[in-house]
C-alpha cells in the first residue's frame, strides 16, 4: 500500500447523532475537517485498501469512527468510550474561554502564556486519543491532533 493511499479523503459528521450547532461551531467543524482532509496519515493495521472515508458519530459518551474505503463500502467501525477525555474536555473549554476573552483585554505575553496552555492541553487531548486508537487505526501526531480538534468541535458548546 502506498502513502497516497493510506489516508482519509473525506469526512462526515452524523448530523442525527450530532446535530447542526452555531454558525460558528459549524464553521469550526468545517475548518478541521477540511484541515484533516487536506493533510493526513490514516491506515487499518493488517488491512491493504484504503484510501478511507471515516463517517464520526456520537452514541451517549461514546465516538463511533464508521471507516468505508473510497467507494463506500463498510470495512469496520470503532467505538471509543469518551470518558477518559471527559475532564481533559472540560479542561480544554475552560482554557478556550480564557483564551478568547484574553484576546479582549490581556497583554501579547498573558495571551501567548493561556494560547500555550491551550495547547498543551490539545497535545495531551492527541496522545489519548493515539493511545485509544492503538491497534484499530495507524497515524501519525498530525493527523491525531486534527482528529482531537474535531472532537473537541462536536463537544463544543461555545
Amino acid at each position: 500500500m502506498t502513502a497516497h493511499t493510506k489516508r482519509l479523503v473525506a469526512i462526515t459528521l452524523d448530523d442525527a447523532s450530532i446535530g447542526r450547532g452555531t454558525p460558528d461551531q459549524e464553521h469550526e467543524r468545517e475548518i478541521a475537517i477540511y484541515d484533516l482532509v487536506e493533510e493526513n496519515s490514516f491506515a487499518l493495521p493488517n488491512h491493504d485498501g484504503g484510501p478511507y472515508t471515516l463517517l464520526l458519530a456520537l452514541h451517549e459518551a461514546k465516538l463511533a469512527l464508521h471507516i468505508r474505503d473510497a467507494g463506500g463500502d463498510d470495512i469496520v467501525t470503532h467505538i471509543l468510550s469518551l470518558t477518559p477525555f471527559r475532564k481533559l474536555l472540560k479542561d480544554y473549554f475552560m482554557i478556550c474561554e480564557s483564551y478568547y476573552a484574553a484576546i479582549r483585554t490581556a497583554t501579547p505575553a498573558q495571551i501567548e502564556a493561556i494560547d500555550m496552555g491551550r495547547r498543551g492541553l490539545h497535545n495531551e487531548g492527541a496522545q489519548l486519543l493515539a493511545e485509544r486508537l492503538k491497534g484499530k487505526v495507524v497515524c501519525d501526531m498530525d493527523t491525531s491532533r486534527r482528529l482531537f480538534t474535531l472532537v473537541t468541535a462536536l463537544h463544543w458548546k461555545g
